[in-house]
């Protein structure tokens, strides 16, 4: 791709996207232009990716980008459009990466009709197997979106989605590494409480899990089914299973889904 890929805000995320984007080979590093208000992101990503930069310079990127993501917190993004919408190309494509900012209030923000991409990636994106969920406006058009999906697809796996359904997927995809992460705690201690030694707990507990999602995602078989294959008669996992559903394991899990996805419709205003 020969498009100007335009970053504001160059921090974990961006960073990771970044590095996605350039060691794929899907954009040259002197095709990407970023911009922040600290020079430690900025200067890792020049050093390893060969991108072009700019310190507290956000118009510059803005003038530059084909393809321009917002990578800045939630709380100062609507400063930031102010700054920069007079300054963006035409045919510009805002890519947004922040949680409860819709399509609508982006638009409100720039004051005129744009192209805008919202996403959803998460954590993992920082090794490159992050799980990233789009949607688009009308404006976008089909071979605009197939080029972002793209981009998104350098630094793990994408999918599309309607915006109506992207706060839920905040509560399975952008929050859930902060559950699995508990989870594989718990297990850790379960390992160390039967004397194995805390480090290999782990590292067991975490194999198993990356082993088990392969599973589901190569297969295609139900999670029920892979489940029911682990479970020999009277033996040892269905002992395990019996124990975490009287506890209310599933329930629980849903319910702090619930939770979040409460949580992000009150952050974007619905109720």
């Amino acid at each position: 791709m020969n498009k100007t890929i335009g970053f504001i805000g160059c921090g974990n995320m961006a960073g990771a996207i970044i590095g996605g984007l350039v060691s794929s080979g899907k954009v040259k590093g002197e095709n990407v232009i970023a911009s922040d208000g600290f020079s430690k992101g900025l200067e890792n990503c020049k050093k390893k990716y060969g991108i072009r930069t700019s310190l507290n310079d956000n118009l510059t990127v803005a003038r530059e980008a084909d393809i321009l993501f917002l990578a800045v917190k939630p709380n100062v993004y609507f400063n930031v459009i102010d700054e920069i919408k007079n300054d963006i190309k035409e045919n510009v494509v805002i890519v947004t990466i922040a949680a409860a900012i819709s399509m609508d209030s982006v638009k409100a923000g720039f004051g005129k009709e744009i192209k805008i991409v919202r996403t959803m990636p998460n954590t993992a994106a920082m090794i490159g197997e992050s799980m990233t969920v789009a949607c688009k406006n009308s404006l976008v058009t089909e071979e605009e979106m197939n080029e972002v999906m793209e981009l998104l697809k350098s630094f793990g796996k994408a999918e599309f989605l309607e915006e109506k359904l992207m706060e839920a997927v905040i509560a399975v995809n952008g929050s859930s590494p902060a559950y699995i992460y508990m989870f594989l705690e718990a297990m850790g201690d379960g390992g160390v409480l039967a004397g194995i030694p805390r480090d290999k707990a782990y590292k067991m507990a975490a194999q198993a899990m990356i082993g088990s999602a392969k599973m589901l995602l190569e297969t295609g078989k139900h999670p029920g089914e892979l489940k029911d294959m682990v479970c020999s008669p009277a033996g040892t996992t269905i002992e395990a299973v019996y124990s975490l559903e009287k506890n209310n394991f599933r329930g629980t899990i849903i319910e702090a889904m619930e939770k979040c996805t409460e949580k992000s419709n009150q952050m974007a205003g619905k109720k």
